[in-house]
């Protein structure tokens, strides 16, 4: 359950994108060409679809990060879903001439995801707003891990205050990125993690960078639930809720949003890793990315009926 209080109060950094949706049988295959079954425009990208579970699970948050330029349609649509979900918005950078990146995702028959996006390399350019403004009063920093370039020092800056930064991890990273000592909190998929660290399996991946970054490290595996090491280095697993799953498209971020803010209430690790795996649960349940994010009554009460 929350605790009583003030909700927390939570920034996340990240590049927001305009998603185009299509539900199909199957995905077809190359030079061919399928009916799709639905049409669905919603707004994605890995830390807003976790600022808006966040948000829905009863956290204040605040998004910082660049968006294209302020006479684009991607960037209007975007803003207006922000708001919608009680989102701040002041610290989001407009990029004169730039472009909003925009996806078209196929969602086939069993939930699986196939995607292809275009983001403007100019996004990679921007500068955030000053640190006192955007670290004052905040209990928890989420970000996606693409956008390293032009936040660490800001991560770093929040650590030094004593405030957690997690990191989705949704690609590869460099053993040298600077993401791995900036954070405090650091979630890879399965796939992500042994790449990351050379090695194929996860529990020996996250070993393995256990000797390269002193933050929490575990690794999201879908329905085989998630592997990640305790405070002695030793691999535990929290285990995924058996649900019938129609739209896996932004299960991971609504996981990466559940887990900090139940972080930033005061939860533990192992709490936060299965309120984040019924959160999860939950949005593949239903259609809409991370716009099918649950509400924080759907969670208890999801928790309370499987434990």
């Amino acid at each position: 359950m929350a605790p009583s209080g003030t909700a927390p109060r939570i920034l996340c950094i990240g590049i927001p994108v305009r998603d185009l949706t299509f539900r199909v049988e199957a995905v077809p295959e190359r030079g061919s060409k399928a009916n799709a079954t639905h049409l669905a425009e919603i707004c994605g990208g890995n830390a807003l679809n976790a600022a808006i579970a966040m948000a829905r699970l009863g956290g204040r948050v605040s998004f910082a990060g660049p968006m294209g330029d302020a006479r684009e349609t991607s960037s209007g649509f975007i803003l207006e879903r922000m708001a919608t979900e009680g989102i701040e918005t002041a610290h989001i950078v407009r990029m004169p001439g730039a472009a909003t990146p925009v996806s078209a995702i196929i969602i086939d028959a069993t939930g699986e995801r196939t995607l292809t996006i275009y983001r403007d390399l100019v996004l990679w350019s921007v500068t955030l707003p000053d640190a006192d403004g955007l670290l004052a009063d905040r209990q928890a920093v989420l970000v996606e891990s693409r956008c390293g370039a032009f936040c660490v020092d800001l991560c770093t800056e929040a650590r030094q205050r004593g405030i957690p930064v997690i990191v989705g991890v949704d690609r590869a990273i460099a053993l040298t990125d600077d993401l791995l000592t900036a954070a405090s909190h650091l979630l890879f998929s399965s796939e992500q993690v042994q790449e990351t660290a050379g090695v194929a399996d996860d529990g020996e991946a996250l070993k393995r960078l256990a000797g390269l970054t002193p933050a929490f490290l575990a690794a999201t595996r879908g329905p085989r639930g998630t592997i990640w090491l305790n405070e002695a280095g030793a691999l535990e697993e929290t285990p995924a809720f058996p649900i019938e799953a129609v739209d896996t498209l932004g299960a991971g971020d609504v996981f990466h949003g559940a887990f900090t803010l139940r972080l930033a209430e005061g939860g533990g690790v192992r709490e936060a890793l299965q309120f984040a795996a019924a959160a999860a649960a939950l949005k593949c349940t239903r259609h809409g990315g991370g716009q099918a994010a649950p509400q924080r009554i759907e969670v208890e009460g999801f928790l309370q009926n499987r434990l």
